[in-house]
């Protein structure tokens, strides 16, 4: 007797497709609306052209060096809002909750998606960068991890904060203020040594100073010992594995969470 034909729907696989389809979000945000992937350019230029009249010609490629980590940087507030809005207005994550996707996947896939309206910034910038100072294989190797590793370490900051919110009104106000404060105070676009004593302390306890020190190390921008260098990356790789610890334990995802 011959087998019967299914009657159900066809099983399809239900892994490894998932960055793709976020990726696919990403693009068609900045594909409809170009402004996405010009604001996240205008904003660090912004900075750049100031800095450039009021600071010191010396300091300008790493305030370059800056101006990308703060971009990425944004990427956390971005994810924020996302993650925050799917949840509260479009109940999206409850779609997510039912499907095979799971937590993590999906916390990932909101980031992901975040990244690809920064990517033009980002390699704009990189050009600029590559145009006042000479950047060996080795400093885009560092530049690119350190990029990564903040990518994760914000985005999964702005996931933790997102889950904490309870109206689409706290969104915008919270994510600025961390995000921006955060940007601020770590110093992406100015030498640490031009702090005063008390915020140059303050600043070490931000995942982003090790970052910037790590990258204007590499590059040769401010003064490192070869010792330190290693200890910076390890750093900001021990605050991106908390984050996301913190992020996965604290973002609330089906009822029992």
């Amino acid at each position: 007797m011959p087998d019967e034909p299914p009657t159900g729907p066809p099983e399809l696989p239900t892994h490894g497709r998932f960055a793709v389809a976020f990726g696919l979000i990403g693009w068609r945000w900045i594909s409809r609306n170009p402004a996405a992937a010009v604001a996240p350019v205008m904003v660090p230029f912004i900075f750049l052209y100031f800095l450039r009249i009021v600071s010191p010609v010396s300091y300008f490629p790493g305030e370059v060096v800056g101006a990308m980590l703060f971009t990425t940087q944004n990427i956390g507030n971005w994810t924020l809002g996302d993650s925050a809005t799917w949840r509260i207005d479009n109940g999206l994550q409850d779609l997510f909750v039912a499907s095979p996707l799971g937590k993590m996947r999906y916390l990932l896939g909101i980031a992901f998606s975040n990244l690809i309206p920064a990517a033009p910034a980002l390699v704009t910038l990189g050009i600029v960068l590559a145009y006042v100072t000479p950047v060996s294989l080795l400093d885009w190797f560092v530049l690119a991890a350190a990029i990564l590793v903040l990518w994760v370490l914000f985005a999964s900051i702005g996931i933790a904060i997102s889950s904490r919110l309870k109206t689409r009104r706290e969104i915008w106000p919270i994510g600025q203020l961390t995000f921006t404060t955060l940007g601020m105070l770590s110093p992406l676009y100015y030498p640490l040594t031009v702090l005063p004593g008390i915020w140059r302390t303050a600043a070490y306890a931000l995942p982003g100073t090790y970052a910037a020190l790590w990258v204007k190390g590499s590059l040769g921008l401010v003064s490192v010992t070869p010792g330190q260098l290693p200890l910076f990356a390890g750093l900001l790789g021990i605050s991106a594995a908390l984050a996301v610890l913190i992020a996965s334990r604290f973002y609330r995802w089906g009822s029992g969470d």
